[in-house]
């Protein structure tokens, strides 16, 4: 028997259950309250950010029942023809509830046509029809349409919201989620609340083991080992060239995301400069990293290799390496700046 995604067993249920979108919830659990509902909302934001939750509770405190809730992909059905049946319907009164609501995600990708049948039934719906559209392109959708919505955008979480959150999760399901390894899941996820359980999920498909640790996300994901992030900080921590290079040489040689290993080269970076610059952070950051992962960059800290300059030279490499040929080639230049002499 196939069990439930974690994505779909924890989606939020009610506004309260919503993390990291108050700009959004709250004038909409204003609007509830005061019973000043609008007849057009727009959703916009990033995939994986509860959009279509959100929708979905709004709907539930208005008081919209499921015989008369539409959830409509907008992708599929994009022709005049699927919005002429879709117009045609919201016409008639909802069965047992005071709205008929209508949710139309990815609805930037309506053809033109779709969005000329549509504009009239935004310009006068009747009473009972409440619209929410939900896009992850908000440039696509037409000025004369947004102008009829009221328009909430959705922000990406932080990485430490993303972190407490499959923490959270993984304690629910029975698990104990190291820091170190719900930071990596966090990063991993790319700001996406629904693609932070879905690698949370992996990891706990790929072990027999409770206490979750960050090796186990790396095996599972195919995250670059922390092993090869260290030698190039250690190599860096020491000024030598020929160390960093083979450091990279061995990353590139394991087959890993080049631009994952650039970027938690600079999360190690930026670490290791604020475990010697800021002493004041030394407990959020021990929290953040973990108590390993803290002591051995304490010690890179030490070493006067790593500075300012260094972590300037990794930043220059990741503009770079969206374009690069070798994806390598951007770190190792990074390398010959900071050392350009034997």
């Amino acid at each position: 028997m196939a069990h439930q995604s974690l994505y779909r067993t924890y989606r939020p249920a009610t506004f309260a259950e919503v993390v990291g979108q108050e700009q959004v919830t709250k004038p909409l659990e204003e609007a509830v309250r005061s019973k000043n509902i609008g007849h057009a909302y727009l959703f916009s934001g990033s995939r994986g950010l509860g959009k279509t939750s959100v929708a979905r509770i709004f709907a539930d405190a208005i008081g919209c029942t499921g015989n008369d809730l539409y959830e409509i992909d907008a992708a599929s059905n994009n022709s005049v023809e699927d919005i002429r049946t879709l117009t045609e319907g919201v016409y008639t009164l909802p069965f047992n509830s005071p709205y008929k609501v209508y949710i139309l995600d990815e609805v930037h990708m309506l053809s033109k046509g779709a969005w000329n049948a549509f504009l009239k039934t935004l310009e006068e719906p009747p009473a009972h029809a409440v619209f929410i559209l939900a896009t992850t392109e908000l440039e696509k959708v037409p000025e004369t349409v947004q102008s009829r919505c009221q328009v909430f955008e959705f922000k990406k979480p932080t990485r430490a919201v993303l972190a407490r959150m499959v923490a959270a999760v993984a304690k629910k399901e029975g698990y104990t989620l190291a820091p170190d390894a719900a930071e990596l899941i966090a990063l991993l996820a790319d700001g996406s609340y629904r693609d932070a359980l879905s690698v949370l999920q992996k990891v706990i498909a790929g072990t027999t083991d409770k206490k979750l640790e960050r090796k186990e996300v790396e095996a599972t994901t195919g995250a670059p080992k922390r092993e090869l992030v260290h030698a190039l900080i250690s190599a860096l921590a020491k000024g030598e060239r020929g160390g960093a290079l083979t450091a990279i040489e061995k990353a590139a040689k394991a087959d890993v995301d080049m631009r994952l290993f650039l970027e938690l080269v600079l999360e190690a970076l930026r670490a290791t400069l604020l475990i010697r610059y800021a002493p004041d952070l030394r407990t959020s950051l021990t929290e953040e990293l973990g108590a390993d992962e803290f002591a051995a960059l304490e010690a890179f800290a030490k070493e006067k290799g790593i500075t300012h300059a260094t972590m300037l030279a990794f930043l220059t490499a990741a503009d770079r390496i969206r374009y690069a040929p070798i994806p390598a080639l951007p770190l190792e230049l990074a390398v010959l700046e900071l050392f350009p002499e034997a």
